[in-house]
């Protein structure tokens, strides 16, 4: 078989492996259809902290199932499946506080773009689903991303009602646009793309700032508020510390932020005290997700709220995979999607 593996910073390569052997309890699925996403660009750009080289790469996708290890009952060869590429532990300190997220053990799972992915037991038992045969396979390997962003929604906490911005209209940030809309907020989105801003009104936006039409964005979306007061809750979905300062002075008095985007480390932002605390804003980071917002996702898959109709630009081979991130990289498409058959 072959897998993709970066080796470092713009260094992806492919390797010629024996297909894997599912342990107990695992699974090796055969992908059908794999995702870009921002994170592998910012993998092939500038490396992972979390991860050190050389690593498998790609972590969105659904297949078949191609055997299954021992004592795997809920999966047989030739199901249709996906799998989220992370799992908690369920037995660390976080765990049991009900932090999944904040996991000390958690199972992440590169790989995707290859000819076969194994998964291991933690996410066959707790993150890893038959897929519906009215599901199509692009569709269901939106899983990943979808219950990152159903898990921020959550923690936003955003009311009937709301009035919500999401700074940044990337794959994270639309799925935010259609789900706070579920939710009965009213939708502000700003970005730099008009094709990206267009999707975000076909998604359920009431008001799109191009920012780079506008002197001042934080004016800009705070003129698109009620009586000019801000924002009720405010979700930067970028990872520019820039974005995430502009992102806080948008939110009303007695707001909410959520920094969901991923800065580069060692960035830091500035926040002045005086409007933190006579503002009593809420500033709030999320990371990643959880099973039961996984599970969440998943329904929502099922339910059509989200298809890859949407999201999904253009389609490369596995061989061609690096064009594929870059194409993703200079921002015309929201994802591109990698076909094995």
């Amino acid at each position: 078989m072959k897998a993709a593996f970066l080796y470092g910073p713009k260094d992806l390569r492919f390797k010629e492996m024996e297909v894997p052997v599912p342990g107990p309890g695992e699974v090796v699925i055969k992908p059908k259809v794999a995702l870009t996403c921002g994170t592998d660009v910012k993998q092939y750009m500038r490396g992972y902290p979390l991860l050190k080289p050389p690593f498998p790469f790609g972590h969105e996708a659904s297949g078949v199932v191609l055997s299954v290890g021992e004592g795997v009952s809920k999966f047989a060869v030739g199901d249709r499946v996906v799998a989220h590429a992370t799992a908690p532990c369920n037995t660390c300190y976080y765990c049991k506080k009900g932090q999944h997220s904040m996991c000390e053990n958690f199972i992440a799972n590169q790989g995707a773009f290859a000819e076969a992915w194994k998964i291991p037991k933690a996410i066959v038992d707790q993150n890893m689903f038959k897929i519906p045969d009215n599901l199509p396979f692009a569709d269901a390997a939106l899983l990943e991303p979808l219950s990152c962003a159903t898990y921020g929604i959550e923690e936003s906490n955003i009311h009937l009602g709301d009035t919500v911005v999401v700074n940044g209209a990337g794959p994270i940030g639309l799925l935010f646009v259609k789900l706070a809309t579920l939710k009965g907020a009213k939708v502000i989105v700003s970005d730099m793309s008009e094709k990206r801003l267009a999707l975000a009104k076909k998604l359920g936006a009431s008001e799109i700032v191009n920012v780079t039409k506008v002197t001042d964005q934080v004016k800009a979306v705070i003129d698109l508020t009620e009586e000019k007061r801000g924002v009720d809750v405010a979700i930067e979905a970028i990872g520019l510390p820039e974005t995430w300062e502009k992102t806080i002075a948008m939110a009303r008095r007695g707001g909410t932020v959520l920094l969901f985007g991923g800065p580069p480390g060692g960035t830091t932002i500035t926040i002045e005290t005086q409007r933190l605390h006579y503002s009593q804003l809420t500033i709030k980071g999320v990371f990643n997700t959880t099973p039961r917002h996984v599970l969440a996702a998943f329904e929502l898959l099922k339910q059509r709220v989200i298809t890859a109709a949407d999201f999904v630009g253009n389609e490369y081979r596995l061989e061609d995979l690096e064009k594929a991130i870059l194409n993703h990289k200079e921002g015309n498409v929201i994802k591109n999607a990698i076909l094995f058959d």
